[in-house]
């Protein structure tokens, strides 16, 4: 007696639905990231010329892309949680945060910019790097108090990360970033002191 081979049809259907499905979320995701990067590094770009208007407006439209790819990731938390995704929302966190670090208003917390924690701490880490250019920016033109202000910011955000002591499976390498900020904070503390000190010998010099 020969055995019918099982009829697979509704099961292929089935999966192929959902396989599609999960395709079409992830190739949005996929196509919004790299846009919602580049904008994000436009606006951190224009934030240092001074364009924090035209900033305000490239992060409204990364705002947009992210809320356009998360729509279908809602049935697929394991692409949402993917680095790709994350990576491109930590962008967006860093350009917001650093719009508010550089003009030293309050930071909005991750529920109002619509970001989960840890993109938002790992943005706020690579913020760190954007202060360190403003500084350099202020000690060129001789700004020393404004260098000394951006850099006493720069260090209190490093004491929020590493207060965070979290496994690095739940933060996504947070402490890798955190690392990094604070090599970039100890550069900055030896170039305000050399400063500082520049700034010292000058009134003294001045003043005999």
């Amino acid at each position: 007696m020969s055995a019918n081979p099982p009829d697979l049809t509704a099961i292929e259907a089935a999966v192929r639905a959902d396989l599609d499905e999960k395709n079409a979320a992830r190739e949005l995701a996929l196509k919004n990231c790299r846009l919602i990067i580049r904008t994000s590094a436009t606006a951190i770009r224009s934030l240092h010329r001074g364009e924090r208007e035209r900033a305000d407006e490239l992060l409204a439209e990364a705002r947009v892309l992210i809320t356009e790819a998360e729509a279908p990731l809602g049935h697929h938390q394991d692409i949402y949680h993917a680095g790709f995704f994350y990576d491109a929302v930590k962008e967006y966190a860093e350009g917001v945060l650093t719009a508010a670090l550089l003009a030293g208003e309050p930071l909005p917390l991750p529920s109002e910019i619509g970001v989960h924690s840890v993109p938002y701490l790992k943005g706020l880490g690579e913020a760190v790097g954007e202060q360190r250019r403003r500084m350099l920016d202020y000690l060129r033109a001789g700004r020393v108090d404004d260098a000394e202000a951006t850099f006493i910011s720069m260090d209190t955000v490093l004491d929020l990360l590493t207060s965070l002591d979290y496994p690095d499976g739940m933060t996504a390498g947070l402490r890798r970033t955190t690392d990094v900020a604070r090599s970039l904070i100890e550069r900055s503390r030896s170039d305000l002191t050399t400063a500082v000190v520049q700034e010292r010998l000058r009134s003294q010099l001045g003043g005999n």
